[in-house]
């Protein structure tokens, strides 16, 4: 890792140090459409399902009670969080059907850090807002899926149906944790999925507040 990717990791081990401790407790009231997700992902008995940007362990912890004969990765870009997720794995003695590890999301390779070259699944949830190089990351997230495979991704959306001063409030809140809601993602993802010949179906979620996308090789 080196450059921007360094950065970024120091940048969000800062702002987690001690919220990791916290997150999940904290941001289940307002990360929406997760649960959406994550009973959209239908995985295949014995599929490899990789969440990008992990956090927590959260979601693959519950990916894992949901499609018990799946085999999970997930990578995050923080070791702060990496070590509240291995904790969390841990104690829910997942350890052995979730494999973690430190990786940059924008040059992710799954054969050089899982030996594991595509995923029947992908998550992304509420990690592009944060991500600066965040259209690399879709870009990488698509070269990673095995023939058949699934994107999914949730994050905030761009609140179109919401009122004026809410979304005021709201950016104005999430740019203090260097988080800023993608106004071109569904552009940029029509464009993805027109080049790779996938297809998308796309959703704005609560008047816009969560965007919801799945795109499908």
């Amino acid at each position: 890792m080196h450059g921007a990717g360094l950065d970024q990791a120091a940048s969000m081990d800062r702002i987690y140090r001690y919220q990791r401790h916290i997150y999940d407790l904290t941001r289940k009231p307002y990360l929406l459409g997760r649960g959406r997700l994550l009973q959209g992902l239908d995985v295949p008995d014995d599929g490899a399902v990789l969440e990008m940007a992990c956090g927590t362990g959260r979601n693959l912890i519950r990916a894992a009670r949901a499609y018990p004969r799946a085999r999970l990765y997930g990578f995050d870009i923080s070791d702060e969080m990496l070590s509240t997720a291995a904790a969390a794995i841990w104690r829910q003695d997942l350890n052995r059907r979730i494999t973690l590890a430190h990786a940059d999301a924008a040059g992710f390779d799954g054969e050089a850090v899982f030996a594991q070259p595509v995923f029947d699944r992908i998550m992304i949830s509420y990690a592009l807002s944060m991500i600066p190089q965040w259209r690399e990351v879709l870009e990488r997230a698509l070269s990673s899926l095995a023939p058949g495979g699934s994107l999914h991704v949730v994050d905030f959306g761009i609140q179109d149906g919401l009122p004026v001063w809410f979304r005021r409030a709201l950016n104005a809140w999430l740019a203090r944790f260097s988080v800023a809601p993608r106004s071109d993602l569904l552009p940029v993802l029509e464009n993805l999925t027109r080049q790779s010949g996938a297809r998308l179906h796309f959703e704005a979620l609560h008047g816009g507040y969560a965007s919801y996308a799945v795109i499908r090789r």
